[in-house]
């Protein structure tokens, strides 16, 4: 290809990628139901984002290293202390039974329903037992189902991909190689597959830990430090053995988020756009090898293999491995009703299948198009049914807000009491004992952590908190961790403003959602507060009255809407107002 043309290639392939990408979230489906038709339509009307085309050889290395981020990113989101008990359990049984389970059936019935030989049927089973979290995560996060439910699953969809990529690349080098191993040969081969990339991931972490624990190195180039550590440790096992990169990416980004010495925020904002960019690079690239020639055939036989799948396998997986646990009757058939495949399968596909092709494997140009058939079925399948699987099930999230209320002041606690007699789950922490008692005594509940590491996530329990209310009276604790909270937390991170003229280090100079007006500064509401100003909650009918100032508005469907910088929120049917009265007169009495 020409210069003029690569560059047309990849610059198309990136603009389809964002473009799919915001046409899915104003149709407000999951991504993947617009990137694999977008992907596919592309690559039928034009040769010019053929990835084969534009990249040659380096295109299959590119993809492995891709994933190996993706999947470091995943890792960060796999906390060791949130997986105890019977959770540990069910993700164990369902990485064990769901490779067993879901690989032999799906062996058998791609030789019966596609004709395939026995070897590309064995390949075609090894590739289908991943999930992956580029498809189970923005799929939770779409149906929002309740913290334990979505833990399982991330883990389960984080673990199984490197697992099933290994065992991919075991079946394919047996096939290539004709060779007739025993069982036990076979698995010795994966667990030296297995050593090499947990051996890689621990060197991996012990560079990370010496770049970022040691030597401090500031962002963003400790963001730069995370990629070259990734990609460079993934690159190198990956030499040694095939797809073991992959395991050494989620052990690293584990090991971030559950090593303390590590001074790496958990959720890192420039990760996630750089992932969500490498998802839709990847899936219009994959998707456009897929001609429509090559589907003609395979269509019927796959959804027949799908239908199996979802209706027989999965929900057979999900029982066995929720048996005797104390899950839910429906959280275990949530689990049974979540098992899309996504980039690993269709990477693995696409790297393996040119091979067995040329080396005239029966049935195996039908690989890469059932596997192509298999992600967009399953995608659309429980991408279309799940939130109503969810709402029939009872296992979606509360849409009332659960804000996090940092300060002990006795405003404060009159604040959380008022937001909770307003149908609100309130959680509150504070540094101060005298304050955590106060929270005690007012019976809301109180967070345990120790003081900024409560407060950003790492010594308190955060999940499913939909706001963070920063109202301490330290202007540069608000403000520091404001800074830090932000995108480590799901939802939005609010703080009071300091003093007009305030000298603070910090808080002066960082920005951030600044709550109230410019009249409720934290001292100003001390004062007000302590002059006898209650705080309440009143249905809206009209205008706020005279002497009151808005804080909130508290939505009809239980959301939280603050006045931030002054900007009150626009009123809907059904508000109920917070409000801060006025002050009591000078020698009025209490009652």
């Amino acid at each position: 290809m020409t210069t003029d043309a690569i560059f047309l290639g990849l610059g198309l392939t990136v603009v389809l990628a964002v473009g799919s990408q915001l046409l899915a979230r104003w149709l407000r489906v999951p991504a993947l139901i617009v990137l694999l038709p977008v992907g596919f339509t592309a690559g039928a009307l034009t040769d010019d984002i053929d990835p084969e085309r534009l990249l040659g050889a380096t295109f299959s290395p590119l993809v492995s290293l891709s994933v190996a981020l993706i999947l470091y990113d995943a890792g960060l989101g796999l906390d060791l202390r949130h997986l105890r008990g019977h959770d540990r359990r069910v993700v164990v049984r369902l990485l064990l039974l769901g490779v067993v389970l879901t690989g032999i059936p799906a062996a058998l019935l791609a030789a019966q329903f596609l004709g395939m030989s026995s070897r590309a049927a064995l390949m075609l089973g090894a590739i289908l037992v991943v999930s992956g979290p580029t498809v189970v995560g923005p799929l939770l996060n779409f149906v929002r189902p309740v913290e334990r439910l979505q833990r399982i699953l991330t883990w389960e969809g984080s673990l199984i991909d490197p697992i099933g990529a290994i065992l991919g690349a075991l079946v394919f080098h047996s096939i290539v190689a004709s060779t007739h191993d025993h069982f036990g040969e076979r698995a010795g081969q994966l667990l030296l597959s297995l050593a090499v990339g947990f051996a890689g991931g621990l060197v991996g972490s012990v560079v990370l830990w010496l770049l970022l624990g040691r030597f401090r190195i500031p962002e963003p180039l400790g963001t730069s430090v995370q990629l070259a550590t990734v990609i460079g440790t993934a690159a190198v096992c990956d030499t040694l053995r095939d797809d073991t990169g992959l395991i050494a990416a989620v052990v690293m980004g584990m090991a971030v988020v559950n090593v303390p010495s590590f001074d790496v925020p958990s959720r890192n904002p420039f990760f996630e756009t750089l992932v969500q960019l490498i998802i839709g690079l990847l899936f219009i690239s994959i998707s456009a090898t897929i001609t429509p020639d090559t589907l003609v055939d395979v269509v019927l036989p796959t959804l027949g293999l799908v239908a199996v799948l979802v209706v027989v396998v999965r929900p057979l997986v999900a029982a066995l491995s929720t048996l005797g646990t104390d899950l839910p009757q429906g959280q275990r058939a949530f689990i049974g009703w979540m098992a899309p495949r996504g980039i690993v399968a269709a990477a693995t596909a696409s790297t393996f299948s040119t091979t067995l092709v040329a080396d005239g494997v029966g049935g195996a140009a039908k690989i890469l198009p059932a596997t192509f058939l298999v992600i967009v079925t399953t995608v659309a399948v429980y991408g279309f049914t799940a939130v109503p699987a969810a709402r029939l099930l009872d296992v979606r999230r509360s849409a009332r807000s659960r804000p996090l209320l940092v300060g002990g002041a006795q405003w404060v606690v009159e604040l959380g009491r008022v937001l909770r007699s307003a149908g609100l789950d309130v959680l509150m922490w504070a540094g101060l004992e005298p304050e955590r008692e106060r929270i005690r005594e007012s019976g809301l509940q109180l967070a345990p952590g120790e003081l900024l590491a409560a407060a950003t996530g790492q010594g308190a329990e955060l999940e499913g908190i939909t706001a963070v209310l920063l109202l301490t009276d330290e202007d540069d604790f608000n403000a520091l961790a404001s800074t830090i909270l932000q995108g480590s937390v799901e939802g939005p991170v609010y703080r009071l403003g300091p003093p007009h003229g305030s000298h603070g280090v910090v808080a002066p100079y960082t920005g951030g959602e600044i709550l109230f007006g410019e009249a409720l500064v934290r001292p100003a509401l001390d004062r007000r507060y302590a002059d006898g100003a209650p705080v309440v909650a009143r249905s809206a009918g009209g205008t706020v009255p005279a002497g009151y100032d808005l804080l909130f508005r508290i939505r009809s469907d239980g959301s939280l809407a603050p006045v931030v910088g002054g900007r009150a929120p626009a009123e809907e049917a059904g508000d109920v107002l917070v409000l801060l009265g006025p002050a009591r007169p000078a020698g009025a009495g209490s009652g």
